[in-house]
């Protein structure tokens, strides 16, 4: 039998693991959900072991179900929910805390102290992001401030602070890889996405020890051996990437214009613009994207939609209107609109463009004549609305104009919700047949790595469309419906403003 590759796709909610072939088709996967915590309002945290061992048990299920033997798994690639932060005990790898998720607002009033104190020009300059609770560096000092004792230790360099790629390649190794790759890094607001180095000044400025960093290498080299007894057999761990760059690598988008959109937990667009960072005037971020070659970075922007599928949960979970994701298309469409609803899913403020830490959920257009159909539908659109702001954006900051934009995540199985997309933006919206491109990103870059695949040109014949989505809706109502969203938004701007606090533009 022929070699594969497994990836671990490491999520917001579920920890996943695929393999695949040369071909990129799938062979195996195996998915378990996990805890999400809520300590307070706005705060999101996970259990590190809990994301360990249940990425670990569905590596062991995956593998199983393929029938193979774990010596025929020619690497392993990582790609991992990002921002996430996590700081362990570097000798026990014991979690000094549970990790802070990428949603957690816990950290505002630090980028609030950050912002007043005049460094949003610098972190936009050397890092390509705006000053938000989104990214990992106030996290990292959050901890570094509420946990007793943390800031002598990572000041002595007996802590490691990791994102959950780095935390999952030193688990695997046994506690012999602390890395973590350009893209990864490019998240974190300490990172000179120019230089490809960690910056001390920003560091000093959140007070961020640098012994508590870990090496940043490229998306795609051989970083360790897993510990044979975990798979079975001693297998090399060549790639890595953030989730997003990961999907941006599987959609083979390696030309500057080329973009997609992945449709998860949040939504998040991402626009190739090759060696060249392009600073953008509109809210979105410049980012590393996945970069397999030393020293060299390749670049993006990127707008990143905070809630989309995670609304849909919330309905099914929160609201108890529906009893499955799957049921929102069915139901959203036996209705023919939304009935003047609006639903800004702003709960846990907004991202790119508006980066309105403060904003809250809001539904507006409320009449007696409102159902749960119209308001699941009302949930569908605002996906559809939030990637057109952010993909209006990407194209006036890069000068481009997009022909098509390539999807995946599992949002992308609701034909109607991609309908909707294709109406809202006005532009074709592409399906791939392999819809876990985040998970064969990450597979890509960990066969390179190893001469699995030979260069970029095999990986893009893979890759081949499923189903094209083609705009049918007249000009003026799409632009009417999208003006209604806007005045819907900013209604939810500034909402949960603390007392005293910045006044919010409106």
């Amino acid at each position: 039998m022929d070699t594969c590759i497994l990836a671990l796709d490491q999520g917001t909610t579920s920890s996943r693991a695929i393999i695949f072939d040369r071909a990129g088709r799938v062979l195996a996967s195996a998915q378990r959900e996990f805890r999400q915590i809520y300590p307070q309002p706005g705060w999101v945290e996970h259990d590190p072991l809990e994301i360990w061992e249940s990425q670990l048990d569905v590596a062991r299920e995956a593998i199983a179900e393929a029938g193979i033997a774990p010596s025929r798994i020619a690497a392993v690639g990582i790609t991992n929910q990002r921002e996430t932060t996590i700081v362990w005990d570097r000798a026990t790898g014991t979690p000094v805390h549970n990790a802070i998720v990428w949603q957690c607002r816990r950290s505002a009033g630090l980028c609030d102290k950050l912002k007043a104190g005049g460094w949003d020009p610098h972190v936009r300059e050397r890092t390509g992001l705006v000053i938000d609770a989104y990214f990992s560096g106030t996290k990292i000092q959050w901890l570094l401030e509420n946990v007793p004792g943390l800031r002598s230790r990572a000041e002595r360099g007996e802590v490691c602070f990791g994102t959950v790629d780095s935390w999952l390649t030193f688990k695997l190794s046994g506690g012999k890889a602390w890395v973590t790759d350009y893209s990864n890094a490019s998240r974190t607001m300490l990172f000179n996405i120019h230089r490809l180095t960690w910056d001390p000044e920003l560091c000093g400025a959140l007070g961020v020890p640098m012994r508590m960093l870990p090496e940043v290498r490229p998306s795609s080299q051989v970083y360790a051996r897993t510990v044979a007894d975990l798979l079975g057999a001693e297998v090399p761990v060549a790639g890595i990437a953030g989730d997003q760059q990961a999907s941006l690598f599987g959609q083979a988008c390696f030309h500057s214009g080329m973009a997609k959109n992945t449709y998860g937990t949040g939504c998040f667009l991402l626009v190739h613009t090759g060696e060249r960072p392009v600073a953008s005037k509109t809210g979105l971020l410049t980012t590393i994207a996945a970069s397999p070659t030393e020293g060299r970075a390749e670049y993006a922007l990127e707008g990143s939609i905070f809630i989309t599928g995670a609304a849909i949960q919330w309905l099914r979970d929160g609201l108890q209107v529906i009893t499955t994701s799957a049921e929102s298309e069915q139901l959203a469409a036996s209705v023919p609109d939304t009935g003047g609803v609006y639903f800004v899913p702003a709960f846990v403020g907004l991202g790119a463009p508006h980066w309105d830490m403060y904003a809250r959920g809001t539904i507006l257009g409320l009449t007696r004549g409102t159902t749960r159909a119209h308001l699941v539908r009302a949930a569908l659109e605002a996906i559809a609305y939030q990637t057109r702001e952010v993909l209006e954006a990407a194209t006036s900051d890069a000068g481009l104009q997009l022909t098509e934009l390539r999807v995946d995540g599992g949002a992308t199985a609701n034909n109607l919700l991609m309908q909707i997309q294709a109406d809202i933006l006005g532009t074709p919206v592409v399906r791939p047949v392999v819809k876990e491109t985040t998970a064969l990103g990450a597979a890509y870059l960990a066969g390179l790595a190893v001469g699995y695949w030979t260069g970029r040109g095999e990986i893009a014949q893979n890759w081949a469309a499923d189903r094209r989505f083609l705009p049918g809706m007249d000009g003026a109502r799409r632009d009417q419906l999208y003006a209604n969203w806007r005045r819907a938004v900013s209604r939810a701007a500034g909402w949960a403003l603390p007392p005293g606090g910045p006044v919010h533009p409106v």
